[in-house]
């Protein structure tokens, strides 16, 4: 009897660790096909009950792998299916994040209408908004500033988005539409890094003269 029960519980826990291979090895068959964009796969692995916040070894989901890529339909898919656009990597990206620094626009939209927490930060402290700013991705700031992102809200390194903008930007176009963006949505300008340098001092010192015209017009000291 004690013989058969052992038999009975060592076949019990080796159908377990079959059954947490089987799912082990879909979570990773998830997060590939959310990576290279294979709408099918994922369908199919969705369909079989696969988790949808499956994560890999660095925290990621099935989302977070598509946003990376920029594969829309397959981030579209996962949202519809539940995926939570603010769970975050070990590196604090999620979903919404990432879509916002990367400027994955179409993406960032659908993290937006599906509850993306605006309030949520990145490893170095900052908003979606302060990298979409840094790396000239104008669009997104506008969707970003309509959608109530904090205009003034202060990273780790002491930098706002503004400040970030100046401090990260080339002085071109697209960080001079951007000043334009923020100047319209009544952001501070004057708020200034740890050292107490404004983001008008900054332009004037990486001689961004058009940035420093704008800014001196809207009053900025």
């Amino acid at each position: 009897m004690k013989a058969r029960l052992t038999h009975c519980l060592l076949l019990a826990t080796s159908l377990l660790l079959a059954a947490q291979a089987n799912a082990d090895d879909a979570g990773q068959s998830l997060l590939q096909a959310a990576g290279t964009g294979d709408l099918v796969t994922v369908d199919k692995l969705l369909e079989q009950g696969v988790s949808v916040d499956v994560r890999d070894a660095e925290g990621n989901t099935p989302l977070l792998v598509a946003t990376a890529g920029n594969q829309v339909e397959v981030a579209r898919r996962l949202i519809e299916a539940g995926a939570n656009v603010n769970l975050q990597n070990r590196m604090q990206d999620s979903a919404y994040l990432l879509a916002g620094a990367s400027g994955h626009q179409q993406i960032l939209e659908l993290t937006l209408a599906h509850g993306a927490d605006l309030r949520s930060t990145n490893r170095f402290g900052g908003t979606a908004l302060i990298p979409a700013c840094e790396r000239g991705h104008v669009e997104t700031v506008r969707t970003l500033i309509a959608g109530g992102v904090d205009l003034d809200h202060v990273n780790k390194l002491g930098w706002t988005c503004l400040l970030e903008a100046v401090l990260l930007g080339d002085g071109g176009l697209a960080h001079q539409r951007i000043v334009d963006l923020l100047i319209a949505a009544d952001a501070d300008l004057d708020l200034p890094d740890k050292d107490g340098v404004t983001p008008l001092q900054h332009a004037e010192q990486r001689g961004q003269s058009a940035i420093a015209a704008r800014l001196r017009a809207a009053g900025a000291r």
